[in-house]
């Protein structure tokens, strides 16, 4: 094991650590926490070993937590290559769990800090990566709630890209947290970025020509007026399936080569690869990379080279490319120096395209936000397909983080002077987009989303009783909240001390809570970690008890998934009565908290990959998991391995109760196999 240096000697594990990295050395050897924001790619991880290393040295532990399972797959693999003693927990894989570093999700650490927090005894540090995503509407509130009801004890290295209100957030840190808080800032990119904007009628510009652009376009319109309409039409481009909202309203384009074709091919012939080029929908992402694959841009040699390093990658995972034909187009694009990635795909197959990419092989990229998110896979250009998204609710501009994590991955470490970023406009976009706070590197202030979950609240009341009000005063809501009025103050705490009393209130109604405080069904859903009211519903009501294995996997998916297209989420009419009494049992709770006047209750089951469920259950192929969802495969991957993770929780509840135990761990069995089991896939990886 490496020696930890001594931060004057200013070197740590072969590498001359530079300012902001010497002064988180020096406060974490001080028993402080640190929060630190730099750039990707500038030295945060080097920062976050420095605190493994002292807590390993003192005979303790360290956690790292991610916000994605790839990313925790990467790290684990990146530790322990360095030699050091390290395990992994990301629900679809544990590993050495008792390990002097345990890599896991956020959510993996929240939960065990409420069920077992006594497990954490000797644990010295955590590391949050993208600690920013406190922000993050769905899942903000589990970093939150960890920094608030960690051990006391417990240390934390935060990490982050640029956040707009650091001190504002250290400041709550250093109020959450009794030890002192070092809070450090690094701007300045090892590789900086050079940000452009094309549009068919000015070209490539910077954003300082975009008057000299407006005119152009000025004068293009009017051009097409005088010649009336020929050499324009208003048709779409792109395909929409899939897709929520219409984004090609008003939308304009040149009869012959598309925009984004014009500007690829500057770019190649400007030799300014690899490229990543950022899509928002997965369907545009294959769509663009099938109409590029005339591309060559790989000479012989390179050929060869991917050639030899895919047949490695498919000895390495057991893959048959002759029996996979999306494996075999995989390959088909790669040697033509293209690809895609998205959410979409298999898992295996986005390994096998990732693998590529790292080699510096594949030129071309064609992929969704997904990428940019932690896995350090930089190219010589990104380019944004466009620059609105569908945000939940309706298209608008993304946010200037979203941006500059994506730009992020521009620009590589010790190849490129400097990475540069493109991004294709719109006609509106000359007027309305707000380029210069993309330009700039000015990001949002991080924003509270504190929401305790029904399991949470359970879990805060056993330790707290009614005292688990007080909560949101703990919460950077509230501390966010101390910039307004008095009067605000009071309307927002109040309201957030209502909410929580009336998901207390629907506790007591529905059986989870009494007079003499959790009962079983509570303490059964103290146990579950997510979809944890729909269980104990299904448990209690009995629904399970008659099932077999294939209907106790159809559940199960049946709980997670939400279909992305319309369909009728409680259509159980072809799995039988059974399924209907699952939709009731949970049906039970929801009528409950709409009497409480909740907008939004707890997700019902929706019975849209049934079949496809049962057919993998009885032993069917990929290709019928695929064909019989409706939706893409690496969906259906992710909905089963949740489902697994979730009776293996269930399984943890009945220990005692054997017959439906033992159906639960054949249910596993039966789907837990091919593409669905993750643990064989990382094992051969």
């Amino acid at each position: 094991m490496v020696i930890l240096c001594h931060v004057a000697g200013q070197q740590f594990k072969g590498y001359t650590l530079n300012d902001f990295q010497v002064r988180a050395a020096a406060a974490i050897e001080a028993g402080k926490n640190v929060l630190l924001a730099a750039p990707t790619g500038s030295g945060k991880t080097l920062v976050a070993e420095y605190a493994i290393e002292q807590a390993v040295r003192s005979g303790r532990r360290a956690i790292y937590t991610s916000p994605v399972k790839a990313l925790s797959n990467q790290k684990f693999r990146d530790f322990k290559e360095a030699g050091l003693d390290v395990g992994l927990m990301t629900g679809d894989l544990t590993l050495h769990a008792d390990a002097k570093l345990c890599i896991m999700t956020t959510e993996i650490f929240r939960n065990a800090v409420f069920e077992d927090p006594e497990r954490f005894r000797d644990t010295d540090f955590v590391i949050f990566d993208e600690i920013h995503f406190l922000d993050d509407i769905e899942r903000g509130t589990v970093w939150e709630e960890s920094l608030i009801f960690a051990p006391q004890h417990v240390r934390f290295v935060c990490l982050s890209a640029t956040i707009d209100n650091l001190i504002e957030f250290g400041n709550w840190i250093a109020e959450s947290r009794p030890q002192q808080l070092e809070v450090i800032e690094h701007k300045q990119r090892p590789v900086p970025l050079s940000h452009r904007l094309f549009h068919p009628d000015a070209g490539v510009f910077q954003l300082s020509q975009l008057s000299r652009a407006k005119l152009l376009h000025q004068r293009a319109l009017e051009s097409n007026k005088r010649q009336g309409g020929r050499d324009f039409h208003r048709k779409s481009e792109r395909s929409r399936s899939g897709d929520k909202g219409t984004r090609e309203r008003g939308r304009r384009h040149m009869i012959g080569p598309r925009p984004y074709i014009q500007l690829l091919d500057e770019l190649v012939t400007r030799q300014l690869l690899p490229i990543l080029y950022f899509c928002f929908s997965r369907k545009e992402c294959e769509i663009k990379a099938e109409r590029n694959m005339t591309r060559r841009l790989l000479n012989r040699a390179e050929r060869e080279q991917l050639q030899s390093l895919f047949s490695d990658i498919c000895v390495r995972f057991e893959l048959d490319v002759a029996a996979d034909p999306i494996l075999h187009g995989i390959l088909g694009r790669a040697l033509q120096g293209t690809g895609f990635h998205h959410a979409g795909m298999l898992p295996i197959h986005k390994e096998v395209v990732e693998r590529l990419f790292t080699s510096g092989l594949l030129k071309l990229l064609f992929t969704t936000e997904t990428f940019a998110l932690g896995i350090n896979m930089p190219a010589r250009t990104a380019v944004f397909d466009l620059l609105r998204k569908f945000d939940g609710v309706q298209m608008d501009y993304m946010r200037a983080r979203d941006y500059l994590q994506m730009a992020g991955r521009a620009g590589r470490q010790g190849l490129d002077e400097s990475g540069l970023v493109i991004a294709i406009l719109e006609d509106e976009d000359l007027l309305n987009a707000p380029l210069s706070r993309y330009h700039s590197g000015k990001v949002e202030p991080i924003t509270s989303r504190f929401n305790l979950s029904y399991s949470t609240i359970l879990s805060l009341y056993d330790r707290m009783g009614i005292g688990l009000l007080d909560a949101y005063d703990r919460s950077f809501a509230a501390y966010q909240a101390q910039t307004g009025s008095q009067s605000a103050r009071t309307k927002k705490r109040n309201a957030a001390r209502a909410t929580l009393l009336n998901r207390i209130q629907i506790l007591r109604s529905a059986g989870y809570l009494g007079d003499e405080g959790i009962l079983d069904r509570g303490k059964v859903a103290q146990k579950i970690n997510g979809y944890e009211i729909q269980v104990t519903e299904l448990l209690f009501g009995g629904v399970l008890d008659g099932m077999d294995i294939h209907q106790l996997a159809v559940t199960f998916a049946a709980l997670i998934h939400e279909e992305r297209r319309s369909a009728d989420p409680r259509n159980s009419r072809a799995l039988g009565s059974g399924m209907e009494a699952v939709t009731n049992a949970v049906q039970r709770f929801i009528n409950i908290e709409l009497q409480h006047s909740v907008r939004e209750p707890i997700k019902e089951p929706d019975w849209g990959i049934a079949a496809a469920i049962n057919s993998w259950s009885h032993g069917g192929s990929v290709e019928d998991l695929a064909r019989l969802a409706r939706t893409d495969a690496g969906d259906v991957v992710r909905i089963l391995r949740m489902a697994i993770q979730m009776m293996r929780q269930v399984r943890m509840v009945l220990s005692k109760q054997q017959e439906l135990g033992h159906r639960l761990d054949e249910a596993i069995v039966a789907i837990n196999r091919d593409v669905i089991d993750a643990k064989r896939q990382f094992e051969l990886g």
